[in-house]
């Protein structure tokens, strides 16, 4: 079992920069591949970046985001972060921070691949 709690959401301008944060309790969270999610208004909630339980270079990106926002995570700290930068309105919807037991190292996009979420943060891009 763990739980999610997102931070880091706000209001910003487009070009701009904003770091989420994913602080998850329990003490396997070594054991979990983290991904981020987002959901606009309207619209089905879509992949964002993931990352393996150990870290390291083992991450995805959807081509939306690719080479803006970075995922990384601190297991010590048990928390996994979405540095996003070159922010464009389009990146306007609630982030979502969501966890999964990592068996295989592999690459999981589908929501329903996740089996723990948090609440969601809202992340505003305005023009």
């Amino acid at each position: 079992q763990v739980q999610l709690v997102e931070s880091g959401g706000g209001l910003v301008q487009a070009g701009g920069s904003l770091r989420l944060s994913c602080a998850a309790s329990g003490r396997m969270f070594s054991s979990f591949a983290m991904a981020w999610f987002r959901q606009a208004p309207g619209k089905e909630r879509e992949f964002v970046a993931s990352i393996v339980r150990s870290g390291g270079g083992n991450t995805w990106y959807s081509d939306s985001v690719k080479g803006r926002f970075t995922i990384s995570r601190d297991n010590a700290k048990n928390t996994v972060y979405l540095q996003m930068n070159s922010l464009k309105p389009e990146d306007t919807a609630v982030y979502y921070c969501a966890a999964r037991v990592d068996s295989d190292g592999g690459y999981y996009r589908r929501p329903g691949s996740y089996g723990y979420w948090g609440q969601g943060t809202q992340v505003t891009v305005s023009s």
